[in-house]
């Protein structure tokens, strides 16, 4: 399934996001993931849970700037307790899924928009996650590029059947997921 919540700029979509995937604590409330309260797991059991089950894409694909590609990608898959070279074989597929083979040594500041966005998406998916967080991953992107980030994003995440929580402006971006939730005083309003 994925998901896509919108709404006005302040109106708390990221956090939503954030609370959603552990990443900050919410003031009341539960998250759950996988049959476990993620608020009552330690910092570590956290961490492995999400870089096992989660990858996260944000509107600057915050790449790792003296690091390549290759690199970037391969990094998480380390952390989630891949052999170096296992690792390697794992970014190289990834990258080469997201079309960017040919730019595998080449670091952030030689990468365009598009292209480190591409990279960000090979990053989320490259340790087989069962949920993407993905907060406005077309938000710095001008309109084609958008448009190539989008249409990947909702390949591989079928393909590679994985859920997907999305936060946008773009609405067209939001209608392309199965359920769309509005922001809106303090409310969560269907869309769709």
């Amino acid at each position: 399934k994925s998901i896509a919540i919108t709404g006005n700029s302040g109106s708390g979509k990221s956090t939503l996001l954030q609370i959603s995937a552990g990443l900050m604590q919410s003031d009341s409330g539960r998250v759950w993931f996988e049959e476990q309260e993620i608020s009552r797991l330690s910092d570590d059991s956290l961490s492995k849970l999400r870089s096992r089950n989660m990858g996260f894409i944000f509107q600057s694909s915050l790449l790792l700037d003296d690091f390549t590609a290759l690199e970037n990608v391969q990094i998480p898959a380390m952390i989630a307790g891949k052999s170096e070279k296992q690792a390697k074989k794992q970014a190289m597929e990834m990258l080469s899924t997201v079309g960017m083979q040919d730019r595998l040594h080449h670091t952030s500041d030689q990468l365009s928009g598009g292209e480190r966005q591409r990279v960000a998406i090979a990053r989320a998916l490259v340790n087989s996650p069962s949920v993407i967080f993905a907060d406005e991953p077309t938000g710095s992107l001008d309109e084609r590029n958008a448009l190539v980030v989008e249409d990947l994003l909702f390949s591989l995440v079928d393909q590679q059947q994985v859920a997907l929580m999305l936060i946008t402006h773009n609405s067209s971006f939001a209608q392309r997921c199965d359920i769309v939730y509005h922001l809106h005083d303090r409310k969560v309003e269907v869309s769709s």
